[in-house]
């Protein structure tokens, strides 16, 4: 089988070289529009069954033309190209596995569409959305009755530093909006909708974590997959205690408002003003990162009210020299597009990861990653024995 990766950034670079080991995958052709970018690339995944093109990824037809003779394809790009790439891929009769979640809405109008080119689409597959959402789903699964599911997932500094307590791992593009958009989640079969930085908890994790603050954040595609199988379903962001009160007062001042203002005869939004203040102010003193997990599915389970919980602290991968949330990312992404290549799964249309990585799926796919060294706990608590 013949892969395509759409961009050669670290998430990008990972995948490719990961994918390249399966021997059922011929090539996998690094596509970015920056020429070093893919140099490092094919430098990092040192193997003759990679083949580097640059070339531009910025319109429909030009991410066609790189997957017109693939068979499965990995999106790494950011969030502006998913749905540019998802119409490319349908297009070229390619399946697609894309790490960006957002506009969920618009990718599900594309079923149709891909299922009539006869390929899948995988939206939102890296680790949140991505292994948050399979988790809830083989947890809802597992029960009688489903009375509540929490996704709980950040990536925080290893070395935090004040007055943030946080550093950018990829766009600040990624992380402005967990503060200006408004959040999906479900509650009793209909979508509900939470205004930006709301439903603050505080939270702690093992050592060397300890506590947190999370806010609910958008549930992408399970708001909608798992609304009818839950009664109550979340998405919350992890980070240190102390960060999200800053934000929501820089959000409440308007420092994040999109519409241009004049300063001294220039104009400028003042988000853009407040993105060249926060780059260096998001800046740790170490690359090293941790990436928190935590996802609680309670209900009833033969009479006994009981919790599952599966719970990740995964740390800075030296041998990989990567980040821990661009390991965590980009694993699960290239799992799924190698088990397309392998046939294990054979779905078509617009086909959200918690509607495959469940049931007979989920404990080979859970092996899978934890020998790729994502090891994430489970454990049961019965809550009251009888309702």
């Amino acid at each position: 089988m013949r892969a395509v990766v759409l961009g050669t950034g670290m998430i990008g670079t990972t995948v490719v070289s990961e994918l390249v080991k399966f021997s059922n995958i011929e090539s996998v052709t690094a596509v970015d529009a920056n020429q070093d970018s893919v140099n490092k690339c094919l430098e990092i995944a040192n193997n003759s069954k990679v083949i580097g093109k640059c070339t531009s990824l910025g319109t429909i037809e030009e991410i066609k033309s790189v997957l017109l003779n693939a068979d499965v394809a990995v999106a790494c790009l950011p969030h502006s190209l998913s749905l540019p790439a998802i119409k490319a891929a349908i297009s070229a009769k390619c399946h697609l596995v894309d790490l960006v979640g957002s506009k969920i809405e618009e990718k599900l109008e594309l079923d149709e569409q891909a299922k009539g080119a006869g390929v899948i689409i995988m939206p939102g597959c890296g680790v949140a959305p991505g292994i948050t959402n399979f988790l809830a789903a083989q947890g809802i699964e597992m029960l009688d009755e489903a009375d509540e599911a929490v996704m709980v997932c950040g990536g925080i500094p290893r070395f935090p530093k004040p007055p943030l307590w946080y550093q950018v791992v990829f766009r600040l593009e990624s992380v402005l909006g967990l503060y200006t958009r408004p959040a999906k989640a479900a509650e009793n079969g209909k979508l509900k909708e939470f205004p930006p930085l709301s439903g603050l908890e505080k939270m702690t994790f093992p050592e060397p974590v300890g506590a947190c603050e999370a806010v609910i954040t958008d549930a992408h595609s399970t708001a909608y997959t798992l609304k009818d199988k839950v009664k109550k379903l979340y998405e919350k962001t992890v980070r240190y205690e102390g960060h999200w009160g800053k934000m929501d007062t820089l959000k409440e001042l308007g420092f994040f408002d999109e519409e241009p203002i004049e300063v001294n005869g220039n104009y400028s939004s003042p988000r853009a003003f407040t993105e060249k203040i926060l780059v260096p102010n998001m800046k740790g003193e170490s690359k090293e990162d941790i990436t928190v997990l935590r996802v609680e599915v309670s209900g009833l389970k033969a009479g006994q009210q009981v919790k599952y919980t599966w719970e990740m602290v995964d740390f800075y991968d030296h041998e990989r020299n990567i980040t821990s949330m661009a390991k965590t990312t980009a694993l699960p992404a290239m799992l799924l597009a190698n088990w397309i290549a392998a046939k294990k799964i054979n779905e078509v249309g617009i086909v959200p990861v918690e509607n495959v990585i469940i049931g007979d799926r989920f404990t080979p796919f859970m092996e899978e990653l934890k020998a790729l060294g994502i090891d994430i706990s489970f454990r049961k608590e019965v809550l009251v024995s009888n309702r």
